[in-house]
């Protein structure tokens, strides 16, 4: 509950305390603009209904107070407009800090971890994660935060990937399929379909947008060697920051460019950094292919030799021991990982036997959407 509120910079902003002893200030224009009300917002879906044309340029308060429930009401003009703004809505939408974020900041949402994580992946089963709402959202939480998670108990039968996937979101198809293949192929249209090892990656770097999430599923597996990696490419972009900032900043400021050419009537193409930062710095996503690498040409004469020796330090931090988790998939397993994040590798295996994977890929927008709309559920019962 507010406890207090008081209108400052004659009009222009209103600054407000909380029981807790928090305080905040808040524009008059964001305020407007931002309103709950049923001629400014949807009621049904919450879509604004108003431009930032339609509120008055010159737009301020000149009457604030606190009601009864300890919300904050405010009058605006020219438009003569009362609006109530719920406590606990304004406590989670406050912008008013002197904090700067450092550049190359995490969402809080993300955790960072090294091989320890081995000991407690997020695991559930596949019928579990059927019939037990909670237990799934609870499992996509892991995904959310370590940017990957298993699933056992899968049907070792074609397109058993994409039923999972379609348990919290849709599968992407792309020109593998709605789902692909990862076995041995003759002559494979791609190097993820031989028995040779791969270097950590991440999927598909060639596109844009990249498929944000991939699933793996395991049918098959009688092969000596193919053991899956993972590596958490957010933790290994934060050791690049601290051991050498200049090469974090080289990486995060030029662009890659990759290409995929490997089918007639396909040629992908995307220019990317391989360590992606939003303007105020956060890390957004790593893109981090070599076999997909095309030459860079964004670089600038003077920096091209730094840049490769960024790109070293990077490739050398991806490959220490202490940061992968090594496993052998078993037939029924199934791996889920953020693209964006979650680099995956795998070593080589033997001619003989049989390694046998169905991949697919989905979005994390219909997995974060899930996992919200599930978390207000809860809020809303604990009221």
């Amino acid at each position: 509950m507010l406890t207090q509120s008081k209108l400052i910079d004659d009009g222009k902003a209103v600054s407000v305390n909380w029981t807790n002893g928090e305080t905040g200030r808040f524009h008059a224009i964001w305020l407007r603009d931002n309103a709950r009300d049923p001629e400014t917002r949807a009621p049904g879906n919450g879509q604004r209904l108003i431009t930032v044309l339609d509120i008055p340029e010159e737009t301020f308060i000149d009457r604030v107070g606190i009601d009864g429930d300890g919300n904050l009401s405010v009058r605006f003009l020219p438009e003569e407009k009362s609006v109530t703004f719920s406590s606990a809505w304004l406590a989670n939408h406050i912008y008013d800090s002197s904090v700067e974020k450092p550049h190359g900041w995490l969402s809080p949402s993300a955790c960072l971890w090294d091989n320890n994580l081995s000991k407690a992946l997020p695991t559930i089963d596949f019928s579990l994660a059927q019939t037990d709402t909670d237990a799934r959202c609870q499992w996509l939480a892991g995904i959310r935060r370590y940017g990957v998670a298993v699933m056992t108990g899968v049907a070792c039968e074609e397109g058993s990937v994409c039923d999972a996937a379609e348990l919290f979101g849709y599968v992407r198809e792309t020109n593998y399929g709605r789902l692909f293949e990862v076995r041995s192929e003759v002559e494979p249209v791609n190097l993820a379909y031989t028995n040779l090892g791969l270097q950590a990656h991440t999927d598909n770097p060639y596109r844009d947008p990249v498929p944000t999430l991939q699933l793996l599923a395991c049918l098959e597996n009688t092969v000596d060697g193919g053991e899956s990696i993972i590596v958490d490419g957010f933790k290994a972009a934060t050791l690049l920051q601290t051991e050498a900032p200049k090469n974090f900043d080289l990486l995060s400021r030029y662009c890659m460019r990759f290409e995929y050419a490997g089918e007639a009537g396909v040629k992908l193409q995307a220019r990317r950094p391989i360590i992606e930062l939003a303007p105020d710095g956060e890390i957004l996503g790593i893109r981090f292919n070599s076999r997909s690498a095309d030459a860079p040409i964004d670089i600038p004469y003077d920096q091209m030799t730094a840049w490769y020796a960024a790109y070293r330090h990077f490739a050398q931090i991806i490959e220490r021991p202490e940061l992968a988790i090594t496993f052998k998939m078993a037939p029924g397993d199934l791996i889920v990982f953020d693209n964006t994040r979650t680099l995956h590798a795998r070593t080589g295996f033997s001619g003989t036997g049989s390694r046998w994977l169905q991949g697919c890929y989905a979005e994390k927008d219909s997995l974060l959407s899930t996992l919200k709309s599930w978390e207000e559920q809860i809020s809303q019962a604990a009221e």
